[in-house]
Order: structure tokens, then sequence, then C-alpha cells
């Protein structure tokens, strides 16, 4: 993709790194690709991450040029700067030249996705991420299938003990397959967050929405009769 029409986001100017947060510890943790979980500590003065086998960060993608951006640790700040990769470096979904990071940002690169960890016990940070993974999506940010089928075990035994409604809503994507094939991964994984996160602004705090798996969904119902399940589920429905 060429940089025409672009929107890109340069944050901050290197005279400025100073006024920023000290990172005093670092790291990166991989929360949505083929090494989940994984941990990379950023004490060097700069790491390249990219698709060739040279980079100290190898994503071994076609939407990941071979340098395709790199950390800089300037001992103030951690910074990240795109080299000119050809499907850019998006932090937080903003595409970036280059950006200071702060601790929780979410880096993308092709469709691997990092989150950076910062502070004084990254040890402490990177074992509370590891058990957020064990139930949330990397991706869409909302909840797993572990997490759906435990919950949902857990909320019909409640539902028969108690004897209240409980509803399910599964549903997938039409012609996702298509969005793919057309315009390629990055764009269906962009389909699919996207889609999660307009879903999740509509459920109440008591429903659990996790996805099934690739682009299906559930969402369960505690203490929702079948009326008001089919109504919200067509109101999801006109929502995509």
């Amino acid at each position: 993709m060429s940089d025409t029409g672009r929107n890109k986001t340069v944050v901050t100017a290197i005279s400025k790194i100073s006024d920023r947060p000290v990172a005093k510890e670092a790291c990166l943790v991989v929360i949505y690709g083929l090494e989940l979980g994984k941990k990379f500590n950023l004490n060097r003065p700069q790491i390249i991450i990219g698709r060739s086998s040279k980079a100290d960060i190898q994503i071994d993608q076609e939407a990941v040029s071979r340098n395709h951006c790199k950390i800089i640790n300037t001992g103030n700040a951690i910074m990240l700067r795109d080299m000119g990769s050809t499907n850019g470096t998006y932090v937080n979904d903003e595409m970036i030249d280059e950006y200071v990071l702060r601790d929780g940002d979410f880096i993308k690169v092709g469709r691997c996705i990092f989150k950076f960890l910062s502070g004084n016990n990254i040890e402490n940070a990177y074992h509370e991420e590891i058990y957020r993974l064990t139930t949330v999506d990397g991706l869409t940010q909302v909840f797993n299938r572990r997490y759906f089928v435990e919950t949902l075990e857990r909320e019909i035994g409640r539902a028969l003990r108690y004897r209240r409604d409980l509803s399910l809503i599964m549903f997938d994507i039409d012609r996702f397959k298509g969005v793919n094939d057309s315009f390629g991964h990055l764009a269906g994984d962009h389909v699919l967050k996207h889609l999660a996160s307009v879903i999740k602004t509509r459920i109440r705090r008591e429903d659990v929405l996790a996805r099934y798996g690739g682009e299906e969904f559930a969402i369960v119902l505690p203490e929702i009769d079948h009326y008001n399940a089919m109504a919200f589920a067509e109101k999801i429905r006109k929502l995509v």
C-alpha cells in the first residue's frame, strides 16, 4: 500500500522526549500472534522488528516489511519509529511515524499485536498480562472461547438453581472470507476488531461478549428471556 491517502500520526518530536515519563524497565508481550505470551525485554539501545532473519524481533508474515520498525531506548524514554514499512506501524490503532511509548500501549506490526509494559515491576505486570491472556482475545479485546465456555457453564447452573431466565446469542459475519480474499487479512482483522468494539458498547455490564473463534461471536445474557433476547439480537443485526 502506498503512503498516498494514509493518515499518519507523529506524536512527539525528539527534542521533547525528556519531557515525557521515564521508563525504568520495559518489555513487549505478544498478545496476538504465533508466539502468544512471549516477552521481549527492551534493555538495548536499539531493537529492530521485521520479517528479516536478522531482525531482533522477527515476525515471519507477508504483511511485515523486512525492517518494519525499530524501538529506541534513549535512557530517558522508549521510542517506536516506523522504518518506511509497506503496511505501517500502529499504536493504539493509530498509524505512527514516531511515538514515545507509554505503559499499556498496544503496538500492531502486520497481524502481530504487542502490549508495551513499563515501570518499576514489569515482572509482576508481565504475569498479570499472561493471566489476562487466558480470558481475553488479543485482537478484539473481548473475552475468548475458554472464558465463554466457563461462564456459560456457570450461568446455566445458576439459572437452573434459581429458576431464572438465561439466553445465548451466537452469530458470525456473512461472507467474511470475501473480505480476507479481496482486501487481505489485515483488513479482516480490522473488521473483527471494529465489530467487537461497536457491540461491546451496547451490552450490559453483566452480559458476556466473547469471540468464539474466527469470525464467530457469542453473547451470554443472564436473566433475559427469549422474547427480549430475540429483540436484542435484531438490534445487533441492524447495528452491524
